[in-house]
């Protein structure tokens, strides 16, 4: 049988205007990771930096 791998629910938010645009899951194995991406924000209507946020 396959393991169960732990994976968690975050938020995707804008840094330029604080929006929660997208909810993504990420491996929490081994740490919780810290990273960015770019991507759209629809209130901006261009593509921004956004970090993980935890609810």
């Amino acid at each position: 049988m396959a393991k169960a791998v732990k994976r968690e629910f975050v938020w995707l938010q804008c840094s330029e205007c604080g929006d929660l645009n997208y909810r993504i899951s990420v491996n929490v194995q081994g740490g919780t990771p810290k990273f960015t991406l770019k991507k759209y924000c629809p209130r901006l209507r261009r593509r921004t930096v956004h970090k993980i946020k935890r609810k």
